[in-house]
């Protein structure tokens, strides 16, 4: 009736990959920070400093920097460092900086303790559209016009512990949207185009860059009905992206982040149904159990297409809907608010 245990190993591993419209992000739990030098002082800042970017990232605002537990936390971090690497790079004054990578366990606390949300590392990706004037000339932003800007605007969504990517601006994209709907921020093409994409998320940017060097231009993020507008006035393009960048985070953080309780409640109880090969039960369980707020994925019951899951977890059914919300194979089925129940679909 089964196929062989390995190929439904296999085929399950297929199916958290492709299933969820959202991401797991690596490195959550680290940072690569600019260092001074290779002294204790030096690397006690440095530390420091990676910890308040390895907190906004984990509970998704920078607001969390103005907690008092997290302050009376941030001076010890060199202590917290699991581990440390340094590595040359020659855009910082002193030519070097290090990535600190601390325990997940320490991290979630800390920001328990703090009362603070935590927001998982399963996120939505966003696709951004960028355009620029440069020298009176506008131009979309590419990996290959426009290398080192594009690799920017990467490198700060990662900081924020956003997965992100760029368009491939291929024919097909040619096609659909052109250098003048990004400009004049034109939402409904744009998103419409994105949908190749597979992605709920959109960014869409627009600067003038003046003989100063000054960034001067606007931000809209589309996600679904929602759309929100920002102007950006920044001396450097660092500053420019990070204005969009951090609306963004910010904005999904408020959507999916949740306050854990701090110790494993009662189990919630999960019921799936359509659940009709051993990859199907597979790929479920093996997706709750990558959610840092769910501890075990307990079968209860399994009879025809159906499961009964416990969940070990350190929120209640309505936060952990939030979150679940984010693999599109498990479709809510109207029943009593608060229960888990789903469709899953293939």
């Amino acid at each position: 009736m089964y196929k062989c245990l390995s190929g439904l190993i296999a085929l399950a591993l297929l199916v958290i990959a492709t299933a969820a419209s959202a991401e797991v992000v690596r490195g959550l739990h680290a940072a690569t920070v600019p260092v001074a030098n290779q002294g204790q002082a030096a690397m006690a800042a440095a530390a420091q400093e990676a910890l308040a970017e390895v907190v906004v990232k984990v509970s998704g605002s920078a607001d969390a920097l103005q907690n008092p537990v997290i302050a009376e936390a941030l001076p010890g971090a060199r202590s917290q460092v699991q581990q440390y690497a340094f590595a040359r790079d020659d855009s910082l004054e002193s030519g070097l900086s290090a990535r600190f990578e601390f325990g997940s366990a320490y991290v979630n606390g800390l920001l328990t303790d703090a009362g603070l949300p935590l927001w998982t590392a399963n996120r939505p990706r966003v696709l951004v559209w960028v355009a620029v004037e440069l020298n009176g000339e506008r131009q979309l932003v590419s990996s290959l016009d426009t290398p080192e800007l594009a690799a920017q605007v990467l490198v700060e969504f990662d900081r924020r512990g956003v997965p992100a990517r760029l368009p491939l601006y291929d024919l097909r994209d040619a096609t659909e949207v052109t250098l003048e709907d990004v400009w004049e921020q034109r939402g409904t093409d744009i998103v419409a185009a994105s949908a190749r994409y597979g992605v709920e998320d959109v960014l869409v940017g627009r600067a003038v860059v003046v003989s100063t060097g000054q960034w001067t231009g606007d931000w809209s993020y589309f996600s679904g009905p929602l759309r929100l507008d920002r102007s950006s006035n920044a001396s450097a393009a660092g500053g420019f992206l990070q204005v969009g960048v951090n609306m963004v985070a910010e904005e999904m953080a408020s959507r999916y982040a949740v306050a854990p309780s701090g110790a494993v409640d009662a189990r919630v109880p999960m019921v799936v149904s359509g659940v009709l090969e051993f990859s199907d039960y597979t790929a479920i369980v093996n997706w709750l159990e990558s959610l840092e707020l769910i501890e075990h994925a307990n079968i209860q019951f399994i009879g025809g297409d159906r499961i009964e899951l416990g969940l070990d977890a350190g929120a209640d059914a309505t936060q952990l809907a939030t979150i679940i919300e984010l693999n599109k194979r498990l479709q809510p089925v109207p029943g009593v608010p608060g229960e888990l129940v789903y469709q899953w679909t293939n």
